[in-house]
C-alpha cells in the first residue's frame, strides 16, 4: 500500500512538471505547426 501511495505521488509530480513543460514550450510548437501547414498548403 506504502509503495504505491509513493508511485501515486511520483505520478502526479511528473504529471505537474510535463505540463510546465507543455505550456513553456506551447510557443514553439505553435510555430512549428504553422511553418509546416504552410509548406503543405504552399504546394
Amino acid at each position: 500500500m506504502e509503495l504505491f501511495l509513493i508511485l501515486k505521488i511520483i505520478f502526479i509530480i511528473g504529471a505537474v512538471i510535463a505540463l510546465y513543460a507543455v505550456a513553456r514550450n506551447l510557443n514553439i510548437i505553435k510555430i512549428i505547426l504553422v511553418y509546416w501547414k504552410d509548406l503543405i498548403l504552399r504546394k
